[in-house]
């Protein structure tokens, strides 16, 4: 690093976009943000001429707190959005690149992707599928998911997409919780060179369903499988003498677009019910100002469109732009641990947006395995899904960007829908570690328990206090929970993100993680991200969790499981050294008081650490379903470990 991670953030150095960049970007106007507080609406409803309406809204905004409807009375579809609007001048254009786990691969132009979600879209129909009736898709990442999504879309029917990694039982929760007759699954797909069998995996989950009727099975992996009579389709099958012509439901703004399930890893999964019309309006515009998207543009999102990220940025938001879109089926480190920069160099991306987690990873594999690659295609980075520390962000900024990429380090969540604060790289100075200014319309601010302003610097929860046009509008059948989880806490009009947060200076905010990730050390809150941080500043380390342990004394007890960088070795010296550096980072309360250095931590295949399972690593109680866990072996490895410290 040209930079020490202490100096980085003791002076906030700051960077700037390229002279170049900032001549040719979509959004470089400094006075947008004025011009989004003198007229709110204004703003809104100039952008929603960005996409297409088959008729036009009666008012912009409706707001009973905590309830807001956006453009009602509008007519739209957003499979129109996404594909029927661009065919007259971009029909050839390519639409979606697929890059195989098996190193195979596919292209559709706008054309071809229109033709196939038209015809699926129309096999959906005949099958009796009609507008309102949820339809739950069960795919790994291949066309058929983004084809799946769109068709329903196109025919007025909910989408409810559960992540292909999750268990049987999580699938018959979700299905159970929307009423979900219909299933859109797969024989089988390869993670790492290993089937899984997720058909077999889909019927597991059935036994638990009463309210399936049919299941759609895409031949993907061409596995052996057992097709139930009367309810089990092939798709091929279905789309077979289907003709491609299907005309897009006229939609309300308001209609359901999809439910999108939250990962489940505490208490039981939320339904998030996002509509149509602001739901596009906000996807729309954040894609093309904050990832800057041209025409010629290669963009790669590497999120599952399990998750909100997918719908968001690699579906809804870069399509209804026009852009082209690269989706990977697997692993960053199969079949070596070069093949995100191999797929960089093949295609020629352009804009790269990925989590923390994985360019922490990359941090620690080592410098050397992407300066085998031509990246020079690369011109905006992104980053989403957790804060992330500046020494990534550092890494990222000079490694795979060679010093000249901005970087959009983005927050929002699966309930706002879009993303929400974010440099606008044609206009902002980045600094690390900091998602800088909210977008243009969006009112964010660091509030205390009673809902005043925090001073600047100091930590606080993050609230929205307005509404935004792609914001959640319900929890699906559990509306109390929707009112006591987002807006109970300073009224219904301000919206409880559920994340710490600070304001430097600048006006910047710094998001510190999830409120409920704390440790309570003789009284005294400290969010885990905070202390993580402050282990990865620390040269010898690549990736930090941390968890508190239950203590008679104290309350809890910082326990912190460490990934090395690839130079580093652990040792009796490098723990005390850690120690004492979080000491000097943060203060006495944050020591830890044991450090466990370990190979890998319990994550999700979307990167995500599993909270629960630390936690329950950490204080010897059950661990649960770890059916998603990337990597099931590390809790064994990790409880071993644990014993083998309170052995001694």
């Amino acid at each position: 690093m040209t930079e020490t991670i202490e100096s980085l953030l003791k002076e906030q150095k700051k960077y700037y976009p390229p002279e170049e960049f900032v001549r040719n970007a979509n959004m470089k106007d400094p006075q947008i943000y004025e011009k989004a507080e003198e007229d709110l609406e204004g703003f809104w409803e100039e952008l929603a001429y960005n996409i297409d309406w088959f008729k036009k809204w009666d008012t912009v905004l409706d707001w009973q707190p905590p309830h807001a409807k956006w453009f009602s009375g509008a007519k739209l579809n957003a499979s129109y959005n996404c594909l029927d609007r661009h065919i007259s001048k971009h029909g050839d254009k390519t639409a979606l690149i697929w890059e195989g786990e098996m190193e195979n691969s596919a292209t559709y132009t706008y054309r071809e992707l229109l033709d196939a979600t038209a015809r699926f879209a129309a096999a959906l129909k005949e099958m009796g599928i009609k507008k309102g009736d949820v339809v739950t898709i069960y795919l790994p990442m291949i066309p058929e998911a983004v084809i799946s999504m769109l068709a329903c879309s196109r025919i007025g029917a909910p989408h409810s997409v559960v992540f292909a990694g999750f268990s049987a039982d999580a699938l018959a929760q979700r299905m159970n919780d929307s009423n979900s007759h219909y299933l859109i699954t797969c024989d089988g797909y390869f993670h790492k060179g290993k089937l899984i069998e997720q058909k077999e995996k889909a019927d597991i989950g059935l036994e638990n369903c009463n309210c399936v009727e049919k299941v759609i099975v895409t031949n993907h992996a061409a596995n052996a499988i057992a097709m139930k009579e009367d309810r089990d389709i092939w798709w091929d099958e279905l789309i077979h003498n289907v003709d491609s012509e299907c005309e897009p439901e006229h939609m309300d703004a308001e209609d359901i677009l999809f439910l999108m399930y939250t990962s489940g890893t505490t208490g039981k999964p939320k339904g998030v019910v996002h509509t149509t019309g602001g739901y596009m309006v906000g996807t729309n515009v954040t894609s093309k100002w904050i990832f800057d998207l041209k025409d010629d543009d290669i963009y790669w999102c590497t999120a599952d469109v399990g998750w909100i990220t997918g719908h968001s940025y690699l579906v809804y938001g870069p399509l209804s732009n026009g852009a082209t879109i690269v989706m990977h089926e697997g692993a960053p480190d199969y079949p070596d641990k070069g093949r995100f920069w191999d797929i960089v160099e093949k295609y020629g991306v352009t804009i790269f947006y990925t989590a923390p987690t994985a360019i922490r990873t990359f941090m620690k594999w080592g410098d050397d395995i992407p300066a085998k690659y031509d990246l020079s295609s690369l011109r905006l980075l992104g980053s989403v899904g957790e804060p992330i520390n500046p020494k990534a962000w550092l890494w990222y900024y000079e490694v795979i960007g060679n010093s000249h990429c901005p970087i959009v380090d983005t927050w929002w969540q699966t309930e706002t829908g879009m993303i929400m604060i974010s440099p606008l790289p044609g206009l902002t100075t980045m600094k690390p570690g900091t998602a800088t200014r909210p977008f243009p319309g969006i009112k964010a601010s660091v509030l205390d328990d009673d809902g005043n302003e925090v001073p600047e610097g100091n930590g606080g929860s993050l609230a929205i206090e307005r509404p935004w046009p792609s914001m959640i509008r319900t929890i699906n059948g559990d509306e109390q929970r929707f009112l006591d989880t987002y807006w109970s806490k300073w009224g219904t009009d301000r919206y409880l993100a559920g994340d710490g947060a600070r304001r430097d200076k600048d006006g910047y905010f710094w998001v510190l993680g999830r409120l409920d990730d704390v440790i309570k050390v003789s009284g005294h809150r400290l969010g885990t991200m905070e202390i993580e941080s402050s282990l990865v500043s620390h040269k010898a380390v690549a990736e930090a969790a941390v968890d508190g342990k239950t203590d008679e004394i104290k309350g809890e007890v910082v326990v912190a499981y460490v990934i090395l960088e690839a130079d580093a070795k652990a040792s009796d010296e490098l723990k005390q050294e850690l120690k004492e550096h979080v000491v000097e980072e943060i203060g006495p309360i944050a020591r830890p008081k044991q450090i466990i250095f370990t190979d890998d931590l319990p994550k999700t295949r979307s990167g995500k650490i599993m909270r629960r399972v630390l936690k329950a690593i950490t204080n010897d109680t059950e661990v649960g379903d770890i059916t998603t866990l990337q990597n099931p072996a590390v809790v064994e490895e990790l409880k071993r470990k644990v014993n083998e410290l309170r052995e001694h």
